[in-house]
């Protein structure tokens, strides 16, 4: 089990490396968080939704991603609380007292999924969430010390030493966890940069404080671009990217305060002709080539947020000036007529007026669509009139979208399993086993809408495909008078290259000598 001295210390990477490393040794390794409060999310085959590191390291372990991976995830939705989503369903709306009263149910759910997993792999490895020595929280977690014990698996306490006071960090976690200090197996120092033999003092002086070794002085990593944890890094990491090119196009990504799925837009980091920028600027966006809003874990706060702030009017003005404008998932929301919220399923609000910059209307509900999608353009808009390839990706949204839809033609992804309510009412009622349905449905259903220049759609995921992506790029270029440029990135393979190269700094600078050993493996 890997657990950090606090959020950010590195785990979720960590975890990922150790799941290349053992993959790559030809073990069958599996990844795996009990609980999880992140706005990145993705969708399994199953149909439900886990946090986006896990299904990163499940790439890394190169096995499929499942609910089972991350039984519990957590996401913010501003005064409503958190939404509770129980093996990749939604399950309801919490406070945190609400969420901690429901801790034994949710135990429940954590120590099932766990033993789905064990059953199918021979190692897993395990990630702890923000600090162990959270001692306010220690009778009522279900992710850190607690999945350590009931798993009997030795822990291995990393701290970023970037942030200064890893000595203080490490030693302090150790002792405020009392005997729960025990499963702590090593220490692993993340972020370094300079001579790690400068570390020898101190890292002495904890070996004789607490008995504990450093298995590992891990060097910080530059220009590293994968799925990031959560929102809390838009904005450092995510700062303006500039192009290789002199001749490039402007993506300017609204920066929403309750963004979500951030990670769609990865890909364009890659592109030598984008210059990608998360931006609340006026200028920003009236000088850019695609404006593009993104999803949000509250789509009503967030759309009120950019009328009040004059962004809205921004906008607005940007696409009647003939930018291209673009909505994904709640963004795509923001840009229609009307939404309504009868069930209250966000907000207070039962209606809000839209940006009507698109002829559709939504409506929420109490279902929540979580799946992965296939399908083709079928009223392609401007930057995309030179695509007829395949469309690709996932849904993951509450809320229907009605009116001058149409934009894509698609269905559901493969014939695999869908988790029922009947499911987590087993996990929840302590039952055994879980009841799991074969999604069969091969119905096509349509999605997205265009008007002029202005677009939207609730399928993520659809940058990562090369060829989807430069065409988009290309009509942008073509705007702008600028030649096409012919597909020269392969998303995909520089991910898995980016897996490898970290997980080939780990192996050379963690002990792993002694990981195997504490694997017993």
């Amino acid at each position: 089990m890997i657990q950090g001295t606090g959020s950010g210390a590195g785990k979720s990477l960590l975890v990922m490396a150790l799941c290349r490393i053992l993959s790559d040794d030809g073990i069958n390794v599996a990844p795996f968080k009990s609980q999880n409060m992140a706005l990145n999310s993705f969708v399994t085959r199953e149909g439900g939704e886990i946090g986006r590191a896990q299904a990163l390291q499940a790439e890394a372990a190169r096995v499929e991603p499942s609910v089972y991976m991350n039984p519990v995830l957590l996401k913010a939705s501003g005064e409503a609380g958190s939404q509770v989503i129980l093996l990749g369903l939604a399950h309801s709306h919490m406070s945190a007292r609400q969420y901690y009263a429901f801790k034994e149910k949710a135990w429940e759910v954590v120590v099932q999924a766990f033993e789905h997993i064990a059953s199918k792999h021979d190692v897993i490895i395990i990630e702890g969430a923000g600090s162990p020595a959270e001692i306010n929280l220690s009778d009522v977690e279900i992710v850190n010390m607690a999945v350590a014990r009931h798993t009997n698996a030795p822990v291995l306490l990393v701290g970023d030493i970037d942030r200064g006071g890893v000595f203080a960090s490490l030693y302090g976690t150790v002792a405020l966890l009392g005997k729960d200090a025990v499963c702590i197996k090593g220490f692993v120092i993340n972020k370094f940069r300079g001579d790690a033999t400068l570390l020898t003092p101190g890292i002495d002086m904890l070996r004789e404080k607490t008995g504990i070794d450093v298995v590992g002085v891990l060097p910080f990593i530059k220009d590293l671009i994968l799925s990031e944890e959560d929102g809390l890094n838009v904005g450092r990491t995510h700062a303006v990217r500039s192009a290789g090119l002199p001749d490039s196009v402007k993506v300017s990504v609204v920066r929403l305060n309750f963004i979500s799925n951030f990670t769609d837009f990865d890909p364009f980091y890659y592109e030598p002709d984008v210059e990608i920028d998360f931006t609340l600027s006026r200028e920003t966006l009236l000088n850019s080539d695609l404006i593009i809003i993104p999803g949000t874990k509250n789509t009503i706060k967030d759309l009120l947020f950019l009328r009040a702030s004059g962004l809205e009017d921004t906008i607005r003005e940007a696409a009647h000036k003939g930018t291209h404008v673009m909505g994904m998932c709640g963004g795509y929301q923001m840009l229609g007529r009307t939404i309504r919220d009868p069930f209250h399923v966000e907000s207070e609000v039962g209606e809000v007026e839209g940006m009507s910059l698109l002829d559709v209307e939504t409506i929420f509900d109490m279902v929540k669509s979580t799946r992965q999608v296939r399908g083709s353009v079928k009223k392609a808009p401007p930057p995309l009139a030179s695509y007829n390839g395949e469309l690709k990706g996932y849904e993951i949204h509450m809320g229907r979208s009605m009116g001058d839809v149409g934009l894509f033609d698609l269905q559901p992804e493969g014939k695999g399993t869908i988790l029922t309510e009947e499911a987590v009412t087993r996990c929840t009622t302590g039952a055994r086993g879980t009841t799991d349905i074969t999604n069969s449905t091969n119905e096509h259903f349509i999605d997205g809408s265009s008007k002029g220049r202005v677009w939207g759609t609730y399928v993520h995921g659809i940058f990562d495909d090369d060829s989807f992506r430069r065409a988009l790029l290309n009509g942008l270029r073509e705007v702008r008078g600028l030649s096409a440029l012919p597909v020269s990135v392969d998303y995909h393979r520089k991910r898995d290259a980016a897996i490898d190269a970290v997980a080939a700094i780990v192996r050379e600078h963690l002990d792993m000598e002694t990981v195997y050993r504490l694997l017993g493996v």
